[in-house]
């Protein structure tokens, strides 16, 4: 049994009619602990909620019914679709996050985390790149689960994806907007370097290339946003 405990939160609704679950969606929380997170989460007056938490010691807490509309996306977009509430699970991290220096995720948490994932994706058929981060979906208004989230220990067991590569031929801007668009990410194809391609470039680098979160497609951001385009299934 993977959940410890049930606590749940008052804030949820019934997904939008037609809408099917196709996306689970990482979070940390911010917060100092995971009572304090569970607690600003079951909070009527929060207007935020998840379907489960998984605090530093891998315990988990489920708090909406998977069947339910939880609250955590907020305004955000994937694929085009912008009631992303609809059609994803919400899975909160306790982690202090980036204002509390980026502390790291312990391993029993990770566990815990990867063991979950996995099992929502086997129940409801999901594959690698239907698992994002907050900042995947909502670009220039989050950044959790953050550059400090290890997400290659969840890549080498099928959850999410990461990948290492060097670098391939050049995309021009409007290339990378267009690939950018393709992986999910919500951004206009304008040619232009402009402001709106800086943010998302810099959410697909605090994913996907941690080490530089610079927000200019630089040689292997370009190589890495090619490599996850070719590994995408026919069908999308």
């Amino acid at each position: 049994m993977l959940v410890m405990r049930r606590q749940f939160s008052p804030n949820f609704e019934p997904r939008a009619d037609g809408k099917t679950i196709s996306l689970v969606v990482l979070h940390y929380t911010g917060m100092t602990s995971g009572q304090a997170a569970v607690d600003w989460l079951c909070n009527p007056n929060s207007k935020v909620s998840c379907h489960y938490l998984v605090d530093e010691d891998g315990s988990i807490v489920q708090m909406v019914d998977e069947s339910d509309r939880a609250w955590h996306a907020g305004v955000s977009s994937w694929h085009g679709e912008i009631d992303v509430n609809s059609v994803s699970i919400g899975i909160e991290i306790q982690n202090k996050g980036h204002s509390a220096g980026s502390p790291s995720f312990p391993a029993e948490q990770m566990a815990s985390v990867a063991a979950l994932t996995r099992d929502i994706m086997e129940r409801h058929a999901l594959g690698p790149q239907q698992v994002v981060g907050h900042s995947d979906i909502a670009p220039g208004r989050k950044i959790d689960p953050g550059e400090a989230f290890d997400w290659g220990t969840l890549a080498a067991q099928g959850i999410g994806q990461i990948v290492r590569v060097k670098a391939d031929k050049s995309l021009t801007t409007l290339e990378t907007q267009q690939h950018l668009r393709k992986l999910g990410y919500a951004i206009e194809s304008t040619g232009m370097n402009d402001e709106q391609t800086r943010i998302v470039v810099k959410a697909f680098q605090r994913r996907f290339r941690r080490t530089g979160v610079s927000g200019e497609a630089d040689g292997e951001t370009q190589a890495i946003l090619q490599r996850l385009c070719c590994l995408l299934p026919t069908s999308s």
